[in-house]
């Protein structure tokens, strides 16, 4: 299946999307996806051209997403927190000829990006609702589906960001993966928290809604406080969270402020069991946990609804195959730690122009996720950790999330993060960032005790630093790469 084919679904009358309280229905967003299609191609879009989007989430956002699509052509969504120059550099990675932007960009300030100025063309990312456009021709006939239609570009955490290729195949696959799971209904009506340029978001809260006719309601507030007055407004029925809303339900909304909600769905990262345990015992409905990466479409894993295993990231989803390797890439035993392989259609092609890196991540036909699992004797995954995140001390292995966890469970903690830093002497060692909830204080000393009490002593951090807020990506995830460059300026000032 191609991705704009997923607009066929929904009736005509049905809503769609609810953007900004405003509501369309399946009939008008294939009319607005038609009008953007004809637009772009009024503007040169052809097959396997690159398209960049750098917008805010909105109802235009969509029918670009889609119009690209039905082009042949392929989306490049771009984090919206970037950089100029961070975008800048994924321009010209991606050799985007066109940017759908919701803000105008001046690279004469920049020497190494100038020429973009001339390379990449600007558009108001709602312009296509202005003029018509004469009609587009149609996709030829043999335009298959393993053809590309999307790049995500990775976090960029060490160096610079990689993009992965996603196929058309790719993504409609693993949205209906995603639905032979969770059997989401026509009348379900879905909460979109996180941003569309975000591969977890992509799938679950757009690609598998749109495949199952069902409705989307935007959520793009600052104010994650509003969230709840939307549940109840539009009566979600599945909400896909992150866990800084997960906290905020907890601390402002009540059991009758969820009473439609049959699904509460967690991905793109970890959540504390502090937290999830909070919100069941508040909402006596269980947090449904995934797994993913970009580089699988993004959806690996998830826990069946009926069959919750708390702090799993459940099973794999059907069609996907697993393997928990050493470093040798020998299978382990079941219970034992290793790294999680994956293979299955919804599998990226490879990362963009870059032949060696792809070769090496899908090497021996295996997508090689870099994550640390664990399997139970019912099969259900676990994340242990990243494998770039693993501290090596005196010849140790370090898990951060082990050390992470027991901090959440210490009264008053409301963040945590473990990363590792040099040490002369041992190599490297754990470094620990927290923050407190508010009118309470807790030290340095007081953690360092507590980890003494339970763990062993080569796993307590050396250091313990409290912050007043916690950086983060947009997804919820703690932001571990700030905190490293946090910590060199500290170095580096007491020098």
């Amino acid at each position: 299946m191609l991705v704009h084919e997923l607009l066929k679904t929904g009736r005509d009358e049905d809503p769609a999307v609810v953007d900004g309280g405003r509501s369309f229905a399946y009939a008008e967003l294939r009319a607005l996806t038609r009008a953007y299609r004809n637009h772009l191609y009024a503007q040169g879009i052809r097959i396997h051209d690159r398209v960049a989007i750098f917008s805010h989430k909105n109802i235009h956002y969509i029918a670009a997403y889609m119009a690209i699509a039905s082009l042949g052509a392929v989306a490049v969504p771009i984090n919206v927190q970037l950089s100029q120059r961070e975008i800048g550099y994924i321009l010209k990675d991606s050799g985007s000829s066109l940017l759908l932007t919701d803000r105008p960009f001046d690279w004469s300030g920049m020497p190494q990006y100038q020429d973009l100025a001339a390379a990449v063309r600007e558009l108001a990312i709602d312009a296509y609702a202005e003029t018509a456009a004469p009609e587009a021709p149609a996709l030829p006939a043999d335009f298959s589906s393993q053809q590309p239609c999307i790049i995500i570009y990775t976090s960029g955490t060490t160096g610079h960001p990689k993009g992965a290729l996603l196929s058309h195949d790719n993504v409609t696959y693993n949205a209906q993966q995603v639905q032979d799971v969770l059997h989401i209904r026509r009348e379900d009506r879905i909460l979109c928290v996180l941003p569309l340029y975000h591969c977890f978001c992509l799938i679950t809260s757009l690609m598998n809604p749109l495949l199952a006719g069902a409705s989307i309601v935007l959520f793009d507030s600052y104010t994650l406080k509003n969230v709840v007055q939307d549940i109840r407004t539009y009566g979600l029925t599945v909400l896909y969270l992150v866990p800084s809303i997960c906290s905020v339900l907890i601390q402002t909304a009540s059991p009758e402020d969820l009473r439609t909600v049959r699904y509460t769905i967690l991905g793109g990262t970890a959540l504390p069991l502090s937290i999830l345990k909070a919100f069941e015992e508040k909402f006596r409905m269980p947090i449904i946990e995934g797994y993913g990466l970009s580089e699988a479409s993004p959806v690996v894993s998830v826990n069946p609804p009926r069959r919750v295993k708390p702090g799993s990231i459940g099973v794999e989803l059907p069609g996907i195959t697993t393997r928990i390797v050493d470093e040798q890439e020998r299978d382990v035993a079941p219970g034992e730690r290793g790294q999680l392989l994956v293979r299955g259609r919804n599998v990226m092609l490879g990362y963009w122009h870059r032949p060696k890196e792809t070769a090496q991540t899908l090497s021996g036909g295996w997508l090689h996720t870099g994550d640390v699992v664990r399997r139970d004797e019912d099969g259900y995954l676990f994340i242990v950790d990243r494998i770039k995140e693993l501290i090596i001390s005196m010849g140790e292995n370090i898990y951060p999330r082990e050390i992470e966890e027991l901090l959440y469970s210490y009264p008053h903690i409301r963040d945590a993060a473990v990363i590792g830093v040099p040490d002369k002497m041992r190599g490297h060692v754990g470094c620990c960032y927290y923050t407190v909830e508010p009118g309470f204080d807790v030290t340095g000393r007081e953690l360092k005790k507590y980890l003494q009490q339970n763990l062993a002593l080569y796993k307590v951090p050396r250091m313990f630093h409290k912050l007043e807020s916690m950086p983060r990506l947009a997804t919820g995830k703690i932001a571990k790469k700030a905190l490293k460059d946090i910590y060199a300026k500290a170095v580096q000032d007491r020098r």
